[in-house]
C-alpha cells in the first residue's frame, strides 16, 4: 500500500472540506502507458469496487483497486513546492521513472 506525508495530508483534509467530499476516501490509481511510464489519478470516491485495497495514512483514508495495489506498493504521495507552486508528487520507487530523493 501506498502512504501520504503530513503536508500532503493537511491538503487532502482541506480539499475534503472544499469539496464537501466528508466520509469519501483518496482513491489513487496507476496506469502504466506502452512506454513503461506511469500515469496517477486520484479523486474522493466512495464507491468500492471488488478487490479494492484500502489503508488510513496521516488520518486519510485511501483507497487503491486491485490492479494498481502492486504499482503503488510502497509510495508515498508528498505535497511540496516545486517551481514557486504548490503540488501533489507521487514518489513511487515502483515507477521507472522515480529518482530517490537525494540526502
Amino acid at each position: 500500500m501506498f502512504t501520504v506525508s503530513a503536508a500532503a495530508a493537511v491538503q487532502i483534509k482541506k480539499s475534503i472540506i472544499e469539496t464537501k467530499a466528508e466520509g469519501e476516501p483518496l482513491r489513487v490509481a496507476v496506469e502504466k502507458n506502452d512506454k513503461g511510464e506511469f500515469h496517477y489519478q486520484m479523486g474522493f470516491d466512495n464507491h468500492s469496487k471488488y478487490g479494492d485495497v484500502k489503508a488510513v495514512s496521516e488520518g486519510v483514508e485511501l483507497v487503491v483497486d486491485a490492479a494498481s495495489a502492486n504499482l503503488v506498493a510502497g509510495m508515498m504521495i508528498d505535497y511540496i513546492e516545486l517551481d514557486g507552486k504548490m503540488e501533489f508528487v507521487f514518489m513511487n520507487p515502483n515507477d521507472p521513472n522515480y529518482k530517490a530523493p537525494e540526502e
